[in-house]
Formats: structure tokens, sequence, C-alpha cells
């Protein structure tokens, strides 16, 4: 199992950050596909049609989101902190993903860094 970290700065408040990341609607703008949302610890949360899904765990408001994502058959919860300060540019966004299985590292690497980031970049610049 290995983790992704990694500080990424968005062109946006961590406000605006923190209500793409979690509210349904403006979920579904960036992303371009279906998604389920709610900030109730608990529930359960699926992203790009189902390729992403899970749990959510705890939520700081416009600061910070826990989230479990399932990967079948692991033994090892795999878990996202995703940690919103604010920053001369906008928001500098923390991202910390545990357990990450060693076969699906590199694909999760990259959909963070060109999928979920780069879509929330271009959905903020296009603002």
């Amino acid at each position: 199992m290995k983790d992704f970290k990694k500080y990424f700065t968005l062109p946006a408040t961590p406000e605006e950050v923190y209500i793409a990341l979690t509210n349904p609607i403006t979920l579904e703008i960036w992303t371009g596909d279906k998604a389920e949302m709610s900030t109730q610890p608990g529930s359960e949360f699926s992203l790009w049609e189902g390729s992403i899904v899970g749990k959510n765990l705890e939520f700081e408001e416009n600061k910070k989101i826990v989230q479990q994502w399932y990967f079948e058959g692991e033994p090892e919860d795999s878990i996202v902190t995703i940690k919103l300060h604010p920053h001369k540019q906008g928001c500098s966004m923390e991202v910390r993903h545990t357990n990450i299985p060693d076969e699906a590292y590199e694909d999760m690497a990259q959909g963070w860094e060109e999928h979920y980031v780069g879509s929330l970049i271009a959905f903020f610049d296009e603002q």
C-alpha cells in the first residue's frame, strides 16, 4: 500500500473550493458527470458516475474533508484527507490519500493531478 500527498494551488477561495467539493450540483458542473454528495458524516458518495465511491467521514466547513474511498477486496481503508488553506493566489489544497493499493498508485496519482485537481482548476479558471 502506498500514500499520495501533494499541495495544489487553486485560483479560488477556500470557501469556494469547499463548495465545489461538497455541493452535488457544483460537483456535477466541474466533473461533467452525475455526483452524489452530502456533508453528513457517514453518508455515501459517488463521483464520475461511480468511478470514485466511498463514505464521508468528517467535515470542517471551508477547511477540511475526510473520506474513505473504497477499493474492493482491500484489507485496509483508503482515506482521503483534503485540507484547504488561504493562499495569496487563492487556496492551497493539501491532498493526502493513504493506503492506495500498489497496482493502483500510478493511475490514482495521475487521476489526482489531471482529472480531479485539473478539472477543478479549469472550473475556477472559467469563472
